[in-house]
């Protein structure tokens, strides 16, 4: 089973960035931490990162072309606008779960709407890492359901 890890606009600044709001762990410590869990798990997990909108969208069309079981996104601030992104989402037929580190309902109005809201089976916000592996745990418990 394989997951696609997608992290979105600015994630490559994690340890750097707002450290109040999404602390001290870089991106590499994060994919890390995915790929010791996926090993627990059973999966494989391919991380991607980019800034560019068009490489993301690009990124979800290749993985519906290799078939990946799922997908977790934290896409950053194109959560709450990027149309594009949201609608190569929804040509996915497997799990999506949207993911945060920090609670996007408690933090400024625009934060607080997601575009991709309608189309992914779920969001977890606000645990910070933990974000990352309660949603691979949600995103590989449905597709291990999905397949049976």
């Amino acid at each position: 089973m394989k997951i696609l890890m997608l992290h979105g606009i600015n994630h490559n600044m994690f340890g750097k960035r707002d450290p109040v709001q999404y602390g001290t762990v870089t991106l590499a410590e994060i994919d890390t931490r995915l790929a010791a869990l996926g090993a627990e798990l059973g999966v494989e997990i391919e991380s991607f990162q980019s800034n560019h909108e068009g490489a993301m969208v690009e990124r979800i069309h290749q993985g519906y072309e290799e078939g990946v079981d799922g997908v977790l996104i934290n896409a950053g601030a194109w959560t709450h606008y990027s149309y594009g992104i949201r609608d190569a989402l929804a040509i996915l037929t497997v799990p999506v779960v949207e993911l945060h580190m920090s609670n996007i309902h408690a933090r400024e109005s625009f934060r607080h709407h997601s575009v991709f809201a309608e189309i992914v089976l779920g969001q977890i916000a606000g645990f910070g890492v933990d974000s990352y592996l309660l949603a691979l745990r949600a995103a590989v418990s449905a597709a291990q359901a999905r397949r049976a």
